[in-house]
């Protein structure tokens, strides 16, 4: 059976009892500091008032071609209830392969068997015409005081994520640029990952996710849900890796085609900057303590391993408006 992270498991196998006691002690110790699960939930969660204020960042320097721009998109909600467990880029053609309901965005079409083609026909939510899809996990109540029936998929499914689904409040496509150099093309069908489904227990080196509320920008909180007070919507930031290697759309693991620029905004040698995707989805408060994102069973829900996919299926004319935006430092919108 797929699954978004190939997973391997000690079977058969006799081993040391120190080496036994090794393994219980790491895995203990990644429970406690990813998610505590049955120990201790609540401390998956902190008040936002509690989330150290940032220091500020100092005036970054941007190089002679920087793009600054930035070009945003509505694309609505999700108030189609446009929902599945599959993963056509990482379980393509496997029905259910994610093990957990995805929330989606743009393309109207999006599935385990969807193809190139066949996303290139279809309608979308998003007004610009933008046929990229953009999709992430659900976000439950888990109080169980909420209706049990949510348009676009079950409530309970077999993998343990319970609890009616969540329809944003906000959702925010924007597409940015780089600060120190001007921004080339996406290629049509490009597929990014962002963030790590597993990173509950395989270290967390491809996390990336940001929880936050608004109207707490100087606070930031990036491995455990933020409790929100009442005016305020909690948000996950989902920010793409913005480095293309010029190549392929697509690689093995779906990671190693592109990458994350560094600290100073600067793309690794060999590859070249494109739009820097930012997604951000906004939820009016759930009940404290009674919300969680869908996962697999063993991630225990963990926020760490909050993750989003895109297929960019933008026409050639529809990016070059984006590109032309960014790299001269426009501030566009697009909405229809």
């Amino acid at each position: 059976m797929h699954r978004e992270r190939d997973h391997h498991r000690l079977g058969g196998v006799a081993l040391p009892v120190g080496v036994l006691l090794c393994l219980t002690l790491g895995l203990s110790l990644l429970a406690v500091r990813y998610w505590p699960a049955e120990r201790d939930p609540a401390a998956g969660f902190v008040d936002i008032t509690a989330v150290a204020v940032a220091a500020p960042a100092p005036p970054s320097a941007a190089g002679p071609d920087a793009s600054t721009g930035s070009y945003a998109q509505d694309c609505g909600r999700n108030q189609e209830g446009h929902r599945n467990a599959d993963n056509v880029v990482i379980s393509p053609g496997t029905v259910g392969g994610a093990h957990h309901v995805h929330d989606y965005v743009g393309n109207l079409s999006t599935d385990a068997d969807s193809t190139d083609d066949s996303l290139a026909a279809a309608a979308t939510t998003c007004t610009s015409g933008d046929r990229s899809t953009y999709y992430w996990p659900v976000l439950r109540r888990t109080d169980g005081a909420a209706p049990r029936t949510t348009a676009g998929a079950p409530d309970d499914d077999p993998h343990g994520n319970t609890g009616e689904i969540l329809t944003p409040d906000t959702v925010t496509i924007e597409y940015l640029g780089n600060p120190w150099a001007k921004v080339v093309p996406m290629p049509r069908f490009l597929r990014l990952l962002e963030g790590d489904p597993t990173a509950a227990t395989d270290g967390g080196a491809d996390a990336g996710a940001r929880w936050g509320c608004t109207g707490f920008a100087g606070r930031t909180t990036t491995d455990r849900y933020p409790l929100c007070p009442a005016g305020s919507l909690l948000t996950r930031t989902l920010d793409f890796p913005s480095c293309w290697d010029g190549r392929g759309t697509d690689s093995s693991g779906h990671r190693s085609h592109v990458r994350f620029p560094d600290a100073a905004g600067v793309c690794p040698h060999d590859t070249f900057p494109i739009p820097h995707l930012r997604v951000t989805v906004g939820y009016r408060p759930p009940p404290a303590r009674e919300f969680a994102l869908d996962a697999f069973p063993e991630q225990h829900h963990s926020p760490l391993t909050d993750h989003a996919v895109f297929i960019g299926l933008m026409t050639d004319r529809q990016m070059a408006a984006v590109v032309a935006c960014l790299n001269q430092d426009r501030t566009c919108r697009e909405s229809g």
